[in-house]
């Protein structure tokens, strides 16, 4: 985490190419330009203020406030029951990456970072974000195991703790994510949030098991689905070997033969993921490495995901 300068004048980084603001400084300090650049952009805080949630009752003991009193039971059972209740004065979020082998990959690094890069500063500045308005936030990473996790909390340094975790992150090998997933319940004992970043290239259907379990329980979940362009659409030479990073598996094709079948195939991949998550009320985006970061913020934070 190189401390360098940052570019003079207001230049808004969140706005810029992503390969681009990488360019300008170590993480924090790209982090803390996009973060400051999107707060600067919002035509309102996004924070949010306290809120008080019903809890439970108990039996009424003298002393207790007669405004707690709950009228209706007394009046069905003629019993004295007081209102218990639970302050939340912020939100609890786990952000969940996958940092398996395919995320290393970059269609041309020359221009677009590759999809764990990315993932990274994005992560940071959702981090950033959420514990600027003193939601407690976490971290899980996985890619054939679960690889670290970092409870949710809004104390003064966990930021730079998530941080270092991030810059220290390197590609693994598979992925795994149904247990990565599972692992939020331990983090999340109230309804929260869960972010799940991957370019979901895994079993979908135990991926979705898992997701919508966390939906059951109550929590908010936003699937952020993380594409380099080059896996969009199918380009390149006249002919071309094309390896799968993680299982080693490669084919030798003509790009321009195969180009309709595969936008196809991928644009049916895409779709059936957004259904599916539309289905079960779990937020879904589809995320360009090449797509500036606040424009994935404003999606991430939009308050009907909130």
């Amino acid at each position: 985490m190189n401390r360098t300068a940052a570019p003079a004048g207001r230049v808004r980084l969140d706005l810029l190419d992503p390969l681009e603001v990488s360019r300008l400084g170590g993480l924090e300090v790209v982090t803390e330009g996009v973060v400051e650049g999107f707060l600067t952009g919002l035509h309102r805080s996004p924070r949010r203020g306290f809120s008080v949630e019903f809890a439970e009752h108990r039996m009424y003991q003298p002393g207790d406030e007669l405004r707690y009193v709950d009228w209706k039971i007394l009046g069905r059972n003629d019993r004295l029951y007081v209102k218990q209740f639970e302050e939340e004065t912020n939100l609890r979020a786990v952000v969940v990456c996958d940092a398996s082998r395919s995320m290393a990959w970059s269609g041309d690094p020359a221009l677009v970072l590759p999809k764990l890069d990315y993932a990274r500063r994005l992560i940071a500045a959702l981090s950033l974000v959420l514990l600027r308005q003193r939601d407690a936030t976490g971290l899980i990473t996985f890619d054939d195991t679960v690889r670290g996790v970092i409870p949710p909390s809004a104390r003064t340094g966990h930021w730079h703790q998530l941080l270092r975790v991030l810059a220290e992150l390197e590609a693994g090998q598979g992925t795994a994510a149904e247990p990565a997933l599972r692992r939020v319940v331990g983090s999340l004992r109230r309804r929260g949030l869960v972010v799940f970043v991957s370019d979901l290239l895994l079993d979908r259907e135990l991926a979705l098991k898992a997701l919508r379990f966390l939906r059951h329980r109550g929590h908010q979940v936003l699937v952020l689905h993380v594409m380099d362009p080059a896996e969009a659409e199918l380009s390149g030479p006249a002919e071309a070997r094309f390896e799968d990073p993680e299982t080693r598996e490669a084919v030798i094709l003509r790009p321009r033969d195969w180009a309709g079948a595969y936008g196809a195939t991928v644009e049916g991949v895409v779709s059936a993921w957004r259904l599916a998550c539309r289905r079960h009320d779990i937020g879904y985006h589809r995320v360009l490495t090449s797509t500036p970061f606040g424009s994935v913020l404003r999606q991430a934070l939009a308050p009907s995901r909130r």
